[in-house]
């Protein structure tokens, strides 16, 4: 069926996907655990793309890169959660070659856009607290289709490079991929291939990616603040506090769990899976409600369509 000690990868047809180790008894238990949180991530995030999109108030530039960080979310998680949860109670834990494929690219694509649309975000709040007077004609409707569609660029030639170099190399070790879903990591340790190319082009792409976004995010919180602490005003303050909070509290979750995935000894897969799942399902799960409870405009809006289906009923 899968790999029959050929050079080549194409030999290989399926993989299997060890997925996370627990005991017989507790896999209805975690299929369970699963399902609640991914009903809670489309729950959560297709309601604030519907309210971002039928409530006219919030047809600006923040909540324009908001919906779209709800997309990306769901997204993600979707490209990798459903296929997760048939393998948990399945006996035969199987991908097809080009599902992984799929998987691969289209997990990368998203997580590297996700990097970009924080950093546009940080942008955006930059303007509008240091230069309030230009931020209609900097952060025009145009300059942030432009900001989503190069982070969606940016994410779409990153994931061709991953997945060129990741399946240019050979599965004739083995078809066992420690993991509950296609990356890079532990697909190397199943290649007999030389992975010197596949580390320098995954490490590469990490400081390429990581350090640009990173550092946007930094110097606009910087100037974020020294503008801030010029405002004599502690409810301008508290106020200005409050809509940076969210965003802060978004990428702080993000890159902290992404770093202690890739930062954990490589050795200890099942700590390195439980740090996959934060970021995969926890993270998405969080972040429209740290948006919604930490925001008047979002929470307004979410009452007025509570309101309605009131007067509906």
């Amino acid at each position: 069926m899968g790999d029959k000690g050929g050079d080549n990868h194409s030999e290989v047809t399926d993989f299997i996907l060890v997925g996370i180790r627990v005991r017989p008894e507790l896999h209805s238990l975690l299929f369970l655990l699963f399902l609640i949180i991914y009903g809670m991530v489309l729950l959560g995030n297709l309601s604030m793309i519907g309210i971002i999109v039928t409530d006219p108030r919030l047809n600006t530039a923040m909540y324009f890169f908001l919906g779209n960080l709800s997309i990306i979310d769901l997204s993600y998680s979707t490209v990798i959660v459903p296929k997760a949860m048939v393998n948990i109670l399945s006996q035969k834990k199987t991908i097809s070659f080009a599902g992984c494929v799929a998987q691969l690219f289209l997990y990368a694509l998203f997580m590297v856009t996700e990097a970009f649309v924080l950093a546009a975000m940080a942008y955006d709040r930059f303007i509008a607290i240091c230069s309030p007077l230009l931020y209609s004609v900097r952060m025009s409707r145009s300059v942030c289709i432009q900001l989503v569609a190069g982070s969606y660029l940016c994410g779409w030639v990153s994931s061709i490079l991953q997945i060129s170099v990741t399946f240019s190399m050979s599965f004739c070790a083995s078809r066992v991929i420690d993991h509950f879903y296609c990356d890079s990591n532990p697909m190397e340790k199943i290649s007999c291939s030389n992975t010197f190319m596949n580390k320098m082009v995954s490490f590469s792409l990490a400081v390429l990616i990581i350090l640009p976004t990173i550092i946007v995010i930094i110097v606009s919180y910087m100037y974020i603040v020294s503008t801030v602490l010029k405002i004599r005003s502690s409810e301008g303050r508290k106020k200005v506090f409050s809509t940076c909070s969210s965003h802060l509290g978004v990428v702080s979750l993000l890159y902290g769990t992404v770093s202690f995935v890739y930062l954990t000894p490589p050795n200890n897969t099942e700590l390195r899976k439980v740090a996959s799942v934060c970021y995969i399902l926890f993270t998405p799960m969080l972040n429209p409600l740290i948006y919604s409870l930490r925001n008047k405009d979002v929470k307004d809006a979410m009452r007025k369509v509570l309101q309605k289906k009131k007067v509906l009923l």
